[in-house]
């Protein structure tokens, strides 16, 4: 799979999570797909919460790696 077909699945599993983080006043933006690791930014309620590494480790990278077998890591730009 090439590194746009990469993008478009992280973006279609990213797309399936969005509804859940905004009804907890949160959202997640895809900043860029590179050497196999997905950069986020968690934004909103999300980006202040003290569950927000759980979270993303958790449930969000743990998504993304399930479906895009190419993906190693997500990491949160905020930081």
């Amino acid at each position: 799979m090439n590194t746009n077909d990469v993008e478009e699945k992280i973006k279609e599993v990213i797309n399936k999570l969005r509804p859940f983080l905004i009804q907890d006043g949160g959202n997640l933006e895809f900043v860029k797909y590179e050497d196999n690791i997905v950069y986020v930014k968690l934004l909103g309620a999300c980006a202040n919460c003290s569950m927000m590494d759980i979270t993303l480790k958790d449930g969000i990278e743990q998504l993304i790696i399930n479906e895009v077998p190419e993906v190693t890591e997500v990491v949160n730009i905020n930081n």
